[in-house]
């Protein structure tokens, strides 16, 4: 069977702990959309692994994949293997040869248009890794894909077509020195041999064929998202958006497997207990103004600075709308709700129950941006919970929870109707309470 894991906000909902978690049931990991602009936290017996584009599976010697969807930058990926090992572990990592590679001018020219929109309000606060330019020559026909590195004669051929067009684009409308990114000889050699260590390691596969293979002896899959649905290119809050689909309808093209597959499985929306995000954009329940010690205290409770970037994130009370529309736009069977204990121990506990619109109440996002920001929460407020050892409590299981957080948690059950399957009190695999496994349920 298969199991979806789906960022159910802005896509810091601590997804990776789930993933370590049920993906030790799954015979196969695979991520099915972004780059290595996601960070997964994995953490494992006080040790603390960070990756942003090894699946999180290969913490628990999963087989992981990266889909089609993804956009691969192999430096990064030959680095966090490299790293693993040295650490003890042995990831088996393979790659789709239809992914897209993410090329020295793409994260050169996200950098310079980035530069270029940050006095208006289009910038998008990208982390700068080439993600969008990457997915823009994917839709453009002109991209580079982790097959093409395989063949010398392709990828010359490829690299002669298109790295002109670059190096015109940054001299010419931006202004800038192209340097040695878009030098199609430079670029070339560094690329033929990461060809090279791809097909020396066995690591690039048919995706599709690969998975559904393993689905065909019986196994189990896991499908890991990056980033959440609120910054899905179709579904999210744009321009304010990642550049592909973590909605769970990415699991199938972002992989080769097709929707009745993925729809008969589970798919688990993760929900941080709060809301954070990274960058700029509307943000109707952030805690601005005489509530920003209370941000304060929250961003600096929860560790909210971001994987990939380390830039503080913006805090605000849950937004229930933006859960619904997620729920919908996937189809959630179940979720798992983390950093219940960052709000223990507050004065307050709100969350953004609806909107309001020029006098009229919404409990779902409006499908623009430009709505969205004119909207003001409707809060509703929930009695606090103290303290506890979070600890003890994860080894007792969910009655241990406070009574209080128990009632917060079956409001946000019943608000996005799907039932918790799992309560995260803390960063490690062993403070995750477990109240079902989708692969059993």
């Amino acid at each position: 069977m298969t199991v979806t894991i789906v960022g159910s906000q802005l896509g810091d909902e601590g997804k990776g702990a789930l993933v370590d978690l049920w993906g030790g049931d799954a015979d196969v990991v695979a991520r099915y959309q972004g780059g290595d602009n996601a960070g997964h936290t994995v953490v494992e017996g006080g040790d603390e692994y960070k990756l942003s584009l090894v699946p999180s599976g290969a913490v628990r010697d999963k087989v992981g994949v990266l889909g089609n969807g993804c956009v691969v930058n192999p430096k990064t990926l030959f680095s966090e293997i490299d790293d693993l090992r040295e650490r003890g572990l042995d990831p088996d990592v393979r790659v789709a040869r239809r992914a897209h590679v993410i090329m020295p001018y793409h994260r050169r020219l996200d950098g310079i248009e980035e530069e270029a929109k940050s006095d208006s309000d289009l910038d998008a606060g990208t982390t700068g890794r080439g993600i969008g330019p990457t997915y823009e020559d994917k839709a453009g026909r002109r991209g580079i894909r982790i097959g093409d590195l395989l063949d010398p004669d392709v990828l010359r051929d490829r690299l002669e077509y298109v790295v002109p067009q670059k190096r015109a684009l940054a001299r010419e409308v931006f202004g800038v020195d192209p340097g040695e990114a878009f030098d199609v000889d430079a670029v070339f050699e560094e690329y033929r041999e990461i060809g090279e260590r791809l097909k020396e390691e066995s690591m690039t596969v048919n995706a599709g064929e690969f998975l559904g293979s393993h689905l065909d002896d019986g196994d189990d899959v896991l499908f890991e998202g990056a980033q959440g649905t609120s910054i899905d290119i179709d579904h999210g809050i744009y321009p304010y958006v990642t550049s592909s689909n973590p909605t769970a309808g990415g699991a199938s093209t972002g992989t080769g497997i097709g929707p009745t597959v993925v729809g008969r499985g589970e798919v688990v929306g993760i929900v941080k207990a709060y809301l954070s995000r990274v960058g700029t954009g509307p943000l109707p329940t952030e805690l601005t103004g005489d509530d920003e010690d209370l941000a304060d205290y929250i961003r600096e409770k929860g560790g909210e600075f971001g994987t990939v970037t380390g830039r503080p994130r913006r805090i605000g009370w849950l937004d229930i709308p933006m859960l619904r529309h997620a729920s919908r736009a996937n189809g959630f069977t179940g979720i798992a709700v983390n950093h219940i204990d960052v709000l223990a121990g507050l004065e307050e506990v709100k969350v953004g129950h609806s909107y309001d619109l020029d006098g009229e109440e919404l409990f779902t996002m409006p499908a623009t941006t430009e709505r969205w920001g004119r909207c003001e929460p409707n809060l509703r407020e929930f009695d606090t919970w103290p303290e506890v050892d979070w600890t003890a409590v994860a080894e007792e299981g969910y009655d241990a929870i406070p009574e209080n957080a128990r009632t917060y948690l079956e409001y946000v059950s019943e608000e996005v109707g799907a039932p918790v399957y799992a309560v995260g009190v803390g960063p490690d695999r062993a403070e995750t309470i477990e109240l079902a496994n989708p692969f059993e349920a």
